[in-house]
């Protein structure tokens, strides 16, 4: 990894557990580009590693992720990057649809499915805030452990754009809730998260690693084979029950909508900022 790589995600192993860290407390692990490619390094990593059964997904600080990255002083939005999740052109230099379609088919929808097809078992860590790009980075996980002081949303319609690039929604709660997640863009405790199958456990904050590395170490001791194979089955399964198709069929109505803030307004957010987003979902 480069030394920006470094910094902005980490990497340890413990036994046949990979556990990989989003590592911007600060901005409570809002995700850049670099992060993006740091996450797919360990990602990498962790896949070619024979030794490793299982991997943990997590946030350093007191949240697992924010979102997409809006506004920090580390936003790389201008920056290159190798393409790695498909083959469309670099987006810098580019205007309008041409340069945000290319670069979220990239570093959102084409990483996040990427990220799913990992023939190894992920675990998602969640506490704090997850929150818009954060659900993605979690639903491509198989398996979401939260603390009980973890919160859900995703606040974006209030930007006139319907839910985030990785759209999982009616796959992870079913479609009457999805609507209601994202016509209010209200957030979500953990309890409800549970209850609506978003997540498949939820533990006192003090005791989130060590119930995600039971877990984790538990499933570590099945069958590698076995366990890719598990994994591909359900995600097939997924995708026949219209999860790819729908994915793509929305990720283009989410680019009429940035387009369409971008003619009428001042931006393609619609005048929102991280600040604006965080506040408007607040009971």
């Amino acid at each position: 990894m480069s030394e920006q790589a470094e910094e902005v995600v980490r990497y340890r192993t413990e036994g046949p557990v990979a556990v990989v860290t989003m590592h911007r407390p600060r901005y409570r692990n809002a995700q850049n580009s670099a992060m993006t490619y740091a996450l797919d390094d360990a990602f990498g990593r962790a896949a070619a590693d024979d030794d490793v059964k299982v991997i943990v997904l997590a946030g350093a600080g007191d949240h697992f992720s924010a979102g997409h990255d809006i506004g920090t002083p580390g936003r790389d939005i201008d920056r290159s990057f190798p393409r790695r999740a498909g083959l469309w052109w670099d987006h810098v230099g580019k205007e309008g649809a041409e340069s945000r379609f290319a670069r979220e088919s990239e570093v959102y929808l084409g990483m996040c499915r990427r990220w799913r097809e990992l023939p190894k078992p992920t675990i998602a860590m969640v506490q704090g805030a997850c929150v818009a790009g954060g659900l993605m980075l979690a639903w491509c996980c198989d398996l979401v452990v939260a603390a009980d002081d973890a919160f859900f949303a995703d606040p974006v319609v209030r930007m006139g754009i319907p839910g985030v690039e990785y759209f999982a929604h009616p796959w992870v709660m079913g479609p009457r809730y999805a609507k209601e997640f994202l016509f209010l863009g209200e957030r979500v405790p953990a309890e409800r998260a549970l209850a609506l199958g978003m997540v498949n456990r939820v533990v006192p904050r003090a005791d989130l690693e060590a119930s995600t590395m039971d877990i984790a170490n538990r499933i570590a001791t099945m069958p590698r084979l076995g366990l890719a194979l598990t994994k591909k089955a359900v995600n097939q399964a997924e995708d026949l029950m219209g999860l790819r198709a729908g994915m793509d069929s929305v990720f283009g109505l989410h680019h009429v909508a940035h387009a369409h803030n971008a003619e009428v307004g001042r931006d393609s957010l619609a005048g929102h900022d991280a600040r604006s987003m965080r506040d408007g979902g607040r009971p």
